[in-house]
């Protein structure tokens, strides 16, 4: 008998809130959509448990490509997440205790059956600051420390920093210091809390002005271009929440050695769609969460990333289904 059509469900931020333009996710449900597969919608609060069955209260959606009106909702229904082939986590951070319960739900439904992404466990392991520690040969010297004196002494070896805490998105505080900066301390106590919590300093990269590149890598194979996101004049941070311009580029000889020491671990924990940032010849992040970026790609290189990471996931499904 064939199968029925493939049912994905995802998880998200309200989608009446993006920015449609510029929303890998809704590439990713265009692109599923178009294969004829039947799109469920949730977000964090409509998942629940009960008797250790994962469940949500779902949406059947439709989505188009336009700047207006670009998604509409279909029948309601509380769907057992096994009963899903597929479910994309793509909530956004902050990374916060609520975010790590919806992974307890959702390691249900994987349990039941379902093809989770990313993986709810490894969600939970790699945090995208600290996720980095497992490549030092990759990354700029950091330092990850609730000590002020340890993060004193560091700026005070390399004379400019980069300070920032391990959650959030977006550059939210994340501060350059140079030696001598009059707001260190204050700098230092806010974001540590007086030394109750961690936070990173990493060597201020110099490169930044070319900008901080996401090459996003789907199923252990990256895109070939990045998007270079160049601070806008005055700014230290590329992000483009933080008013940085998206300029694309292709990989380098460094960028894909950088790919080739991360990617085992990527698809070793079942991380198939991830963000690097990469600034000058160094990570800085690995984001797994909601990577973005896939749509300036697409316009500026002809691209389809969401229907790349779709081909993905219908590989991995009909793995599943082989005797």
């Amino acid at each position: 008998m064939p199968r029925t059509t493939i049912k994905l469900g995802v998880v998200m931020d309200p989608i009446g809130h993006i920015k449609a333009a510029k929303d890998t996710t809704l590439a990713m449900l265009l692109a599923a959509q178009a294969r004829g597969w039947a799109l469920y919608y949730m977000e964090q609060a409509d998942l629940y448990l009960r008797d250790g069955i994962a469940r949500a209260r779902t949406r059947q959606l439709s989505v188009t490509d336009a700047a207006n009106g670009w998604y509409s909702f279909g029948g309601q229904f509380d769907l057992e997440l096994g009963a899903l082939d597929v479910i994309l986590m793509r909530k956004d951070p902050p990374f916060d205790m609520e975010y790590i319960y919806s992974t307890y739900l959702l390691e249900r439904a994987e349990h039941a059956g379902a093809l989770v992404i990313n993986r709810p466990q490894a969600l939970r392991d790699a945090n995208e600051k600290a996720f980095t520690a497992w490549f030092p040969q990759c990354c700029p010297p950091t330092l990850m420390t609730h000590d002020m004196q340890r993060i004193r002494q560091f700026l005070a070896e390399h004379k400019k920093i980069v300070l920032k805490p391990l959650e959030g998105m977006g550059g939210t505080l994340v501060f350059v210091i140079s030696l001598g900066d009059p707001n260190f301390s204050v700098i230092l106590e806010t974001l540590t809390e007086r030394g109750t919590r961690l936070a990173i300093a990493q060597k201020f990269v110099p490169e930044i002005s070319e900008g901080d590149k996401r090459i996003l890598i789907i199923d252990g194979e990256p895109v070939p271009f990045a998007l270079a996101r160049v601070p806008a004049p005055g700014e230290s941070r590329g992000n483009l929440a933080a008013g940085g311009t998206g300029v694309g580029i292709p990989l380098t000889e460094r960028d894909l050695w950088i790919c080739s020491q991360v990617v085992p671990t990527l698809q070793a924990k079942g991380l198939v769609f991830v963000g690097l940032d990469v600034i000058g010849d160094y990570l800085t992040e690995i984001n797994v969460t909601s990577p973005t970026c896939a749509r300036e790609l697409d316009a500026l290189y002809g691209l389809n990333i969401g229907e790349q990471f779709m081909a993905a996931i219908a590989s991995k499904l009909s793995e599943r289904r082989r005797p």
